[in-house]
């Protein structure tokens, strides 16, 4: 009876962790179109959003540590918490990145550069994060290697994008007649547009680390953490 009982608690934090990443990945999704639509209300949807990530956090890590306290597992149940606690982990990284989106869209004085397309960079990381999430779901020790293999792929779309935003500025005319402080302004859109970028190839980092940490549990194969 009890080890039915600890199987019941172990399908719940399978599912609560499940929950967590569709939580994240919304205010990912929403972050993404407060910046493209400059929705300063939408942005600040996501801003206040992030205290119930957190508290999703803080309750599933206490349950993995009660887990562990009282059950004492070994083997791959004690493998299973411990990855779904490096999960949870990852994704509460992912929904400050979300945050730092809307922050970005209270900030920025102009449009989007018209040829970065930071939605198509955004929807790759959100494939890549949903598809590690299936695999942690579905015990799928063959997706996360091809999971992994895709971040070189954002890697490349990320430098791409990075290359145009500073072509953008190098191209852009600042002559006499330009003030100090449109220039300043100019500074510090290119300067969140590289950052929105950076946060956005993190995102992809993430899911590859839920990736290795889900082949670990699956397989304790150590490949992709190191």
């Amino acid at each position: 009876m009890a080890r039915q009982t600890f199987q019941e608690q172990m399908g719940t934090l399978r599912e609560d962790v499940l929950y967590m990443s569709e939580v994240v990945l919304e205010r990912l999704r929403m972050g993404l179109d407060a910046l493209e639509q400059k929705d300063r209300e939408l942005a600040q949807e996501v801003i206040d959003g992030d205290d119930e990530v957190n508290q999703l956090y803080l309750d599933l890590e206490q349950d993995c540590i009660d887990l562990i306290a009282l059950q004492q597992p070994v083997a791959s149940d004690l493998r299973f918490i411990a990855s779904s606690f490096k999960i949870i982990t990852d994704l509460e990284r992912i929904a400050d990145l979300a945050t730092n989106l809307g922050q970005y869209t209270l900030s920025a004085s102009r449009d989007m550069f018209p040829e970065v397309d930071i939605q198509e960079i955004g929807s790759f990381t959100m494939e890549m994060v949903e598809d590690a999430m299936d695999a942690y779901a579905d015990n799928d020790a063959d997706a996360t290697f091809e999971i992994s293999e895709r971040d070189d792929e954002l890697d490349a779309l990320c430098e791409r994008a990075s290359s145009l935003v500073v072509r953008d500025l190098i191209e852009t005319e600042v002559d006499d007649a330009t003030s100090e402080k449109e220039v300043e302004k100019l500074m510090q859109d290119v300067s969140r547009l590289l950052l929105t970028i950076r946060d956005l190839e993190r995102v992809g980092d993430h899911a590859v680390n839920i990736s290795a940490r889900t082949l670990y549990m699956v397989e304790n194969d150590d490949t992709l953490i190191y």
